[in-house]
């Protein structure tokens, strides 16, 4: 409040006294101001913090959802997969905005001493492992009260902070010692025999060349790539030494290839497919394939141990499929193309292969003259309206998945029971259907195509409703291409046709731990360690379901 002229002191140390309290009370007011303006930012960042939380719980828990159902009922759509791989992006950027508007809350309440700053509660830690190394750093403990100054201090007790940290992998040379013995009756030399090395002269360890093929193999990291990370860990591996390498486990491993070919082509039903690779030949690229075929009897209860092989070749022609399938007489899931297996060979053969054809391929062409959300896209453009026929083609074949996803697991015996009784209604209703739409089409419609795809090969695709072994889809194989069709913009091309060849040895053997659970680095570096010493007669023992289980036996006994 201002004083008014007729209130004013005299004198000069009056008039002083009265100009401070002024100063003092403006000085209030404006704090005052400073005050509630910074409590309203703190509010409001507190506000935001909030609501970027609730951003990120809310895309966790659709995460969640979505990894849960796939897993229960396997994929909805074409594009399922890469809508998790889309939502895993989206959930790193609002955690990551959640954290920076956290932070900025508290700056802003640190300003208040009203406004409490918001916290986010993060999901629970899992502990780490019990076998994971320890390091304990004991802080210099104060000497005296912080109080009182004295120096009489008694141990009460101890906070400890556990705190994860990444030490540079370790380099250990390990030198091996083979002492001589001379003899003084006869003065012969003896001296124990050289232990087994993975490579020539013990140059590369087990564990270190597990290491190389596993992340040039399994991780798609090329070996060029590997000697310059080496070289930053002070070791100078050259990437000719390293394919040196490569070269020398690639062929102590031949025999477990072998035998996993064995047990995949003894199986019943086999899923194959293949993929395109670069193949470097005469100072350019051509493009070869990549083929796999994939033993997996566990969508009907199968006990056999899931396992995949794969080959490499220059071309797609038919003479490398069927050269791979010459001995196999069973039920082969594929696509339609006719290079597997065709009359003039199956003429030939003892027991031909029964061809199932893959529904998801056929299922694929109607959903891309279906896909709403692309045609929606593309009519901003000027694109094409979506296909009422390819709609209901798509619905149609919801109702089928529906009913696999009923019965995945169960015994053959089961999963044709049901499919007689609900699928094949189905079926038998849409090659009606088809049929009938098929005939009122002109030869102009795009939707002509999918259709013929299916009436022609009608036998194929309802083989499923035959043979409960069957599955609906060639997913599987897929699966086994998915981390090529990834890995190869990494690696770009194979230097040659055997270095192809080299690559389906190593993915075979990777692959096949990963469908039996096992850490495919573990086992390559036990094998390494095992093989020379293992006769041939127990060589099954390194075949990765029995090494697991008898991996599993040991800790078992151990414990």
């Amino acid at each position: 409040m201002t004083s008014k002229p007729v209130d004013l002191p005299a004198d000069l140390a009056s008039a002083y006294l009265a100009l401070l309290a002024e100063r003092e009370i403006l000085q209030a007011e404006r704090d005052t101001v400073v005050t509630e303006r910074d409590i309203a930012v703190a509010q409001a960042a507190n506000a935001q913090a909030m609501l970027s939380d609730s951003e990120a719980l809310i895309a966790s828990l659709e995460l969640a959802i979505e990894k849960l159902r796939r897993e229960l009922r396997g994929r909805r759509s074409e594009r399922t997969a890469r809508l998790i791989d889309q939502m895993e992006l989206q959930l790193e950027e609002l955690v990551m905005a959640a954290t920076e508007d956290e932070l900025a809350a508290e700056a802003a309440a640190v300003k208040t001493s009203s406004v409490r700053s918001f916290t986010r509660k993060r999901p629970v830690r899992k502990p780490w492992p019990e076998d994971i190394e320890r390091e304990r750093v004991v802080i210099d403990p104060p000497v005296a009260c912080a109080c009182c100054g004295g120096s009489r201090l008694s141990k009460l007790g101890e906070d400890v902070t556990e705190t994860l940290e990444e030490i540079p992998r370790r380099f250990i040379v390990i030198e091996t010692v083979r002492e001589k013995f001379t003899c003084r009756d006869c003065e012969a030399i003896s001296q124990p025999p050289a232990p087994f090395h993975a490579t020539p002269r013990g140059f590369i360890g087990p564990h270190l060349l597990a290491t190389i093929l596993f992340d040039k193999f399994g991780m798609h990291s090329p070996l060029n790539r590997q000697s310059t990370r080496f070289k930053c860990e002070g070791i100078e591996l050259s990437t000719s030494t390293l394919a040196d390498q490569v070269g020398y486990g690639t062929a102590a491993l031949l025999p477990i290839f072998d035998l996993i070919e064995a047990h995949v082509f003894a199986a019943e039903r086999l899923f194959g497919d293949d993929t395109t690779i670069p193949i470097q030949a005469k100072d350019k690229c051509t493009t070869g394939r990549i083929w796999t075929y994939v033993r997996d009897d566990r969508p009907y209860g199968g006990a056999a141990a899931p396992a995949a092989i794969y080959y490499a070749s220059s071309d797609r022609r038919g003479e490398h499929p069927q050269k791979h399938l010459a001995e196999y007489g069973g039920i082969l899931q594929s696509d339609c193309y006719n290079g597997f297996e065709p009359l003039s060979v199956a003429e030939k053969k003892a027991v031909p292969i029964t061809f199932a054809f893959c529904h998801a391929h056929a299922r694929r062409k109607f959903f891309e003259l279906a896909d709403i959300q692309k045609n929606a896209r593309d009519r901003k453009r000027k694109g094409k309206p979506i296909s009422p026929i390819a709609l209901e083609a798509v619905q149609r074949y919801d109702a089928l998945f529906e009913t696999e996803r009923e019965i995945n697991g169960l015994s053959a015996e089961e999963r044709l029971a049901v499919r007689q009784e609900k699928s094949k209604p189905l079926f038998d209703d849409m090659h009606e259907w088809l049929t009938r739409e098929r005939a009122t089409l002109s030869k102009s419609s795009e939707v002509i195509g999918p259709i013929d795809y299916m009436l022609k090969r009608w036998d194929g695709f309802a083989w499923f409703l035959e043979d409960g072994r069957v599955c609906l889809t060639n997913n599987a194989a897929e699966r086994a291409l998915r981390g090529i069709a990834l890995g190869r913009r990494n690696w770009t091309f194979a230097g040659s046709q055997r270095g192809a060849d080299r690559a389906a040895i190593m993915l075979s053997v990777i692959t096949t731990c990963r469908l039996n659970d096992v850490d495919p680095k573990a086992w390559l570096a036990d094998v390494f360690t095992r093989i020379a010493d293992l006769p041939v007669s127990r060589l099954h023992e390194l075949l990765p379901w029995q090494w697991k289980a008898h991996k599993g036996a040991a800790i078992a006994a151990a414990a």
